[in-house]
């Protein structure tokens, strides 16, 4: 009871500048948890938390010597602290230099994730190495990643280039990407079946022509044999793209709902 009497009366008084520090300071620590979560540096921190109480433990046990010791060597643990946790505090730096705040007030714009598909379909291109990439619309596409590998990564340039290495086993199949996600790889797609299209096109292209025919998606497909690059929308198949003439196909039909979708993963790592 005497506990409450004592503390009731100072919590009364905090005032809204409190409360805002008291949240920053719990923000700062729940961040920095989250950072070490899982690396050697967490149990680290366990162990400078058990020493800190340990010390309390010794003043208030009065063990002179213990006390004197502990005192000595918490006076350096700023300088362990940088010392042992130098690769969080940089990732930390990082991830803050990363937000899209920040950026905003630097002047640099973030990459798209449409440029990481033109990079890597130039890429293929140039190498003659056979490539098919399907961009989510607002139908979903589900069933046709439950039929491959789901990988759920980060869309990155050297990701699709490894999946559609030949000496990789996924390079067969579709590559299917949500937002800035890379959903599944391996998929098996269904193939057009319009009796009007060239019979220079192979199963690549058919089944990226078959899986615009049946929803809103895009499909992006490198040819193995030429190095063409080619879109198929609707339906409906454009050849020959450069990088710029890709740019322009993916803008039109995916710029709004790719950026909407960076956008909603960020919010989702910064609440996380």
């Amino acid at each position: 009871m005497q506990f409450f009497e004592q503390v009731l009366p100072r919590i009364s008084h905090l005032s809204v500048k409190d409360l805002i520090d008291i949240f920053l300071v719990a923000f700062v620590i729940y961040r920095f948890l989250l950072l070490i979560k899982g690396t050697r540096g967490m149990q680290m921190a366990v162990g400078i938390v058990f020493l800190v109480l340990f010390y309390y433990v010794a003043k208030l046990g009065q063990l002179q010597a213990t006390e004197w010791l502990l005192t000595n060597f918490l006076t350096y643990i700023v300088f362990a602290i940088i010392v042992l946790y130098q690769m969080e505090i940089r990732r930390g730096l990082a991830q803050i230099g990363r937000t899209p705040l920040w950026r905003r007030f630097a002047g640099r714009r973030p990459r798209e994730p449409y440029e990481e598909i033109i990079l890597a379909a130039t890429t293929l291109s140039a190498q003659k190495i056979g490539g098919l990439i399907v961009i989510e619309g607002a139908i979903g596409l589900k069933n046709y990643i439950e039929t491959g590998i789901r990988l759920d990564a980060l869309l990155t340039y050297d990701l699709l280039v490894t999946i559609f290495n030949p000496r990789v086993p996924l390079h067969d199949g579709a590559v299917i990407v949500q937002g800035d996600r890379v959903a599944a790889a391996g998929c098996y797609l269904p193939l057009t079946l319009d009796p009007q299209l060239s019979k220079e096109l192979g199963t690549r292209h058919r089944a990226g022509i078959g899986i615009t025919e049946e929803t809103d998606a895009l499909a992006i497909i490198v040819s193995e044999e030429t190095g063409t690059i080619s879109a198929a929308v609707d339906g409906t198949i454009q050849r020959n793209l450069d990088g710029t003439a890709l740019r322009q196909v993916i803008q039109k039909a995916f710029a709004a709902k790719l950026g909407s979708g960076v956008e909603a993963a960020r919010r989702t790592q910064e609440v996380a």
